[in-house]
Order: structure tokens, then sequence, then C-alpha cells
């Protein structure tokens, strides 16, 4: 381990983190639905990156009382999976597949799991529900004034996809991410490095200039390392040129002296895991860029 760091240039590097903290989800169709957006518009107003992409159709097609289980039968794709809700007692089993089904207690309170938790368990205990990221975008303004869903009603990739056709047995599918408005800086100290004696001065530089760097900047360098990370069909810009000194961003990312940047997507309650041709399907996605090409400054992703 200590070969790795030998060579390496200075003693103290620098990393800007960002993440996702929260999302709204729902088929694309539903943003012209302003009564049923209403209930999440204050969700939504925190949501500057969005990603379209297509998931697979989710039909109830049953359910079932089995003691004090109910269990729903679900198909995706053609295949059919069997969930089970434990119920506190065991209470009669009402419904239709028209009316939806559901449970009622003695003292007449419906309950039945509703689609966001069932998808959820789809995919967290079969893998059977994905999301296949086509494109990715960001809405921000002035100091935050525009959101996700101010640019997705206007937006002319989410038309082009549609017209394009949805394949059977998917739904075109939004995915809107809230970024932590926060500044994350991770330092990383190398006793190895050639350089060990501007350690309390890059520590100081790296504070100072993290604070410079505002929301309006981190959300479209979040963007442009999504859109490199997944390489979506309808993107063009950043596919290829991220991270580019010819981004001024980019080019102030140098400047403030930071090694390295990280877009992260891990939350657990996402009901379908991201993927594309070019990131696999999983959980958590990790896009992290060295942003020196020397070697000598390369210590945060070294394997």
């Amino acid at each position: 381990m200590i070969d790795i760091f030998k060579d390496k240039a200075f003693d103290v590097e620098h990393a800007l983190v960002m993440y996702a903290k929260s999302f709204v989800t729902m088929p694309a169709f539903v943003i012209y639905e302003d009564k049923q957006i209403a209930p999440l518009l204050d969700q939504i107003r925190h949501c500057h990156i969005y990603l379209i992409g297509l998931t697979p159709r989710v039909d109830l097609v049953g359910a079932t009382q089995k003691k004090r289980d109910l269990v729903t039968s679900l198909e995706v794709l053609g295949k059919r999976y069997d969930l089970r809700w434990p119920m506190l007692a065991e209470v009669p089993l009402k419904g239709d597949g028209k009316t939806g089904w559901y449970v009622e207690d003695a003292t007449g309170r419906k309950s039945s799991p509703n689609e966001t938790m069932m998808q959820r368990r789809l995919s967290d205990e079969h893998d059977a529900v994905g999301f296949d990221v086509l494109y990715v975008g960001q809405a921000f303004g002035e100091d935050g004034s525009r959101n996700a869903l101010d640019r997705l009603k206007k937006h002319e990739k989410l038309q082009k996809i549609a017209v394009k056709g949805i394949p059977d047995g998917y739904v075109l599918t939004i995915l809107m991410l809230a970024i932590e408005p926060a500044n994350m800086l991770v330092t990383m100290m190398n006793p190895w490095a050639k350089d060990t004696n501007q350690g309390s001065e890059r520590i100081k530089k790296g504070l100072d200039k993290l604070f410079d760097t505002n929301e309006a900047e981190r959300t479209t360098l979040y963007e442009a390392s999504l859109i490199r990370y997944f390489q979506p069909p309808f993107n063009k810009e950043f596919k290829n040129s991220f991270p580019s000194t010819n981004m001024k961003l980019l080019a102030d990312c140098y400047e403030k002296d930071f090694s390295a940047l990280v877009a992260e997507i891990s939350i657990d309650d996402l009901p379908f895991r991201l993927y594309s041709a070019a990131a696999p399907r999983k959980a958590d996605h990790l896009a992290k860029y060295d942003l020196h090409n020397d070697e000598a400054r390369r210590v945060f992703f070294t394997a």
C-alpha cells in the first residue's frame, strides 16, 4: 500500500463530494397532472437534477389471504412475483381487481401496500425493477428559482423520447433528485508524499476554496458527472468531454486545487435500480473522477 502513495506530489489532497439526499419519482405523464403533483411540490422545489428513463410496468394481478399474511401477486415483463405482507391480526381480505384489494380491521380502517411499497420490494428482493437512464439534465435558474419540474414541462428531449416510442411493457419515468446543498470535502493525507512541507497551507486552502463553490456550480458538476458516468443516449454534452479544463466551472475547480470530484446516488428508498449501457444495474452508484492526468496527483482512485 505504501508503494502506491510514495511517489505522489503532495501530502494533502482534496476531493469535492456531492450526493443526492432525497428524490421524487413518477411516470412522465404525471408531470402534466396538477392535482397529482400538488402534494409533492414542496419536495420538488429542492430537486434540480432529473433523469428520464424506462422502468418496467408493474401490474397487480391478484391478492390472497393466508392466515395472517396478505399475499399480493404482481407481474413484471411476463414474470409473476408473490409478496407477503404480515398483518397484525387475521382480518378479512376485501376488494377486487378493479377497485383494488385491502384488509379492513374491526374499527373499519382499511389498509393495503401501495404501488411504491410493492415496487421497492420487487427491486430490493428480486431485482425485478430497473431504471434505464436515457437522459440526465438540470434546472437551477437564479438562486435556485427553477426546479426539475419547471424544465420538464417544456422539455424537448422528453417529447423526443416519447415520440420515438416506449417499448411494450415499459413506462417512461422521471426521477428528480435533490442534491445536498452543503459543501462536503474529503481530504487525503499522505505522509509518504514527495512534498510534505505544505500540509497546513493546503488544508487551509482546501477549506477556504471549498466554501467558494456554490449550489449552482455543484448542480452543474453533479449533472456532468452523471452524464459521463451513465452515457445516456439522448445526451450529447459531457459524455466524452468531462472532466475537461475547457469547461469553465471545472477550470475553477482546478484553480481551487481540488484533486477529484465524486457524485453519488445512494438512496435506500429508491423503488428501482439505475443502470445504462455504460453503468451496471445496482442499488448504489458512484461517479468519481480524478481532475489531474498526472499520476503524481492521483491519490483518491488508485485502484
